[in-house]
């Protein structure tokens, strides 16, 4: 027996979830990190004018 037709059958669903792509999760993970740095950079804003330059 063979396994070549089954691989064969399976050949166009492989070439289906290809041509997707990676969907939202990109934007998602890009986005979460970019609101990560924008916090982080407003509390040191805010916690970095309370003192005086030595």
């Amino acid at each position: 027996m063979s396994t070549l037709p089954l691989f064969l059958g399976a050949l166009p669903l492989a070439e289906r979830a290809a041509e997707k792509g990676a969907g939202w999760a990109p934007y998602y993970i890009g986005g979460g990190a970019l609101v990560i740095f924008l916090i982080l950079i407003s509390l040191m804003l805010a916690f970095g004018k309370g003192r005086e330059h030595s």
